[in-house]
């Protein structure tokens, strides 16, 4: 088995919304655009097991994919697909004593990102590398979630402090820094590209409504990114050229995966048949890792790629806000207690 990475988050009482599942492939299709590009299908997977849904989240650009599967008795793993598509053991955090260890993020050096829950309710944030878990937690902390992690080994992720207030959050170089979208009840960071320039991730507003947003080198804070027809939108993985993947709701209940260029640009693809379809990471070759689900709500992985540059639609109108870069002293190994909320997948 390949090794893999890790250090330790933290986390408390959350309400965000947003867990799914994906589903089954047969062969490969593009849905092509009208013009110049499209998204095409290149394999499907499931983690071996009956039952299993499968859960993927991001991928390097070895093709290395880091995800979760959760069992038919609802037991929660991680897991990482190899690019020669193998599989590893499953992933299980050894302070997770209530059946809860996530894969969220990993790099090229396979240092993975994610989560586990304890029997007190905790949620805490890990990383995983070489076969050696390392808890992290951001100082201060009663939630810790750490989301995403590029090539240098800057994460990104979203923790409550004692205010009770869910911000965002990126550790650039060692140096952590924390924000939040005006107004936003919860703020939460999913990944940062490999040069720094962009962070992507969602924001819960007043009404529990979930939006998407971008900081960019800046620090300028661009939301919210909501595709036209749009009740709930996250934005979950990017690369280097800005090439942004997620998912987003429509009123008629359907989610529709989203390939998204900033500041305003969008493309829908939707999986055959699935009225179920996420794009969760993309890599520098413009390969996307994704679900879908299938008619018996059984999730699936999928692995995806970019054909030319697809044609986009423009967004609703956007807002633009700076926010004061707020440094947050680094580790901090005490325990608290959250709710058993989970964040979007």
């Amino acid at each position: 088995m390949e090794a893999i990475s890790i250090m330790k988050p933290r986390q408390i009482f959350i309400s965000i919304l947003a867990v799914l599942f994906v589903f089954p492939l047969m062969g490969t299709f593009a849905q092509q655009a009208p013009n110049s590009g499209s998204i095409e299908v290149i394999t499907t997977f499931d983690y071996p097991g009956t039952g299993n849904l499968t859960l993927p989240q991001k991928i390097n650009e070895r093709g290395d994919i880091v995800g979760e599967f959760i069992d038919s008795n609802g037991v929660t793993r991680g897991f990482v697909r190899f690019s020669d598509g193998s599989f590893s053991a499953p992933i299980v955090e050894p302070n997770d004593t209530v059946g809860f260890t996530e894969g969220r993020g990993i790099n090229n050096s396979r240092t993975v990102a994610g989560d586990y829950a304890t029997s007190d309710g905790n949620l805490h944030g890990f990383f995983l590398s070489g076969g050696t878990f390392t808890e992290y937690d951001v100082p201060g902390a009663v939630f810790t979630a750490v989301l995403g992690i590029n090539n240098p080994a800057d994460f990104a992720g979203t923790f409550i402090d004692a205010s009770g207030i869910q911000q965002a959050f990126i550790s650039v170089g060692g140096t952590l820094t924390s924000f939040s979208v005006p107004g936003a009840i919860a703020t939460l960071a999913y990944q940062i590209n490999n040069s720094k320039q962009l962070v992507v991730g969602y924001y819960i507003d007043s009404s529990g409504i979930l939006h998407g947003y971008f900081r960019d080198t800046n620090g300028a804070l661009h939301f919210p990114i909501d595709p036209s027809g749009s009740v709930a939108t996250i934005l979950f993985g990017l690369n280097d050229r800005k090439w942004v993947v997620g998912r987003y709701a429509d009123s008629s209940g359907v989610t529709h995966g989203l390939f998204f260029v900033p500041p305003n640009s969008f493309f829908t693809f939707d999986y055959p048949g699935s009225t179920f379809t996420s794009l969760n990471g993309i890599n520098a070759q413009g390969v996307i890792c994704g679900r879908y689900v299938d008619a018996s709500g059984i999730a699936h992985g999928f692995l995806a790629r970019i054909r030319g540059t697809p044609p986009t639609n423009a967004v609703g109108p956007e807002m633009k806000a700076f926010t004061s870069r707020s440094p947050v002293t680094p580790l901090n190994t005490s325990r608290s207690a959250w709710g058993d909320a989970k964040l979007a997948r």
